[in-house]
């Protein structure tokens, strides 16, 4: 018998991504489109093939919804993660960092010291501690698929990353 998949068996199609994420068709597939991000694991090739996301693309799907509703603009958000893979790499959504934004600007920061700082220029900040996301993310999922184990394979595929 083959090994099962872990990339395939934590693939998501977009009406279930929606649900988790709490965004309608309508924007997962503007998002996608405009180039703020796609798919993963399988992008819609025509008619009746399905967009499928993983883990990871729901985690950051539901950070840019929590951006979006702080009033931050898609543009700022695209610029914001370009700079984020950038300065902190493709696996910042595993790390201790919490994204603050006051809609206009956001600032991503991966010490209490960096948020104590943010905060004493008076500026107003809407804070996303992406590992909670995560979590969240997790356990919803699970809600969805309680036969899948996806906390399971998420943590297994997080520790051979790390070589523990």
């Amino acid at each position: 018998m083959d090994e099962p998949n872990t990339e395939t068996e934590l693939g998501f199609r977009s009406p279930q991504v929606c649900a988790v994420v709490g965004i309608t068709y309508r924007q997962l597939d503007y998002w996608d489109r405009s180039g703020l991000l796609g798919p993963s694991l399988q992008v819609a090739s025509g008619s009746g093939t399905q967009r499928l996301y993983t883990f990871q693309d729901v985690v950051t799907l539901r950070v840019i919804k929590r951006l979006k509703d702080a009033g931050t603009s898609l543009h700022k958000i695209r610029s914001a993660f370009e700079q984020l893979v950038e300065q902190v790499g493709e696996d910042w959504r595993q790390k201790d960092i919490t994204l603050l934004s006051d809609g206009t600007t956001i600032y991503a920061a991966t010490s209490p010291e960096e948020v104590i700082d943010l905060l004493k220029r008076g500026q107003g900040v809407f804070g996303i501690a992406v590992r909670p996301v995560h979590d969240e993310v997790r356990g919803e999922l699970h809600k969805l698929f309680p036969d899948r184990a996806i906390g399971n394979l998420i943590d297994e595929k997080r520790a051979g990353a790390s070589g523990t």
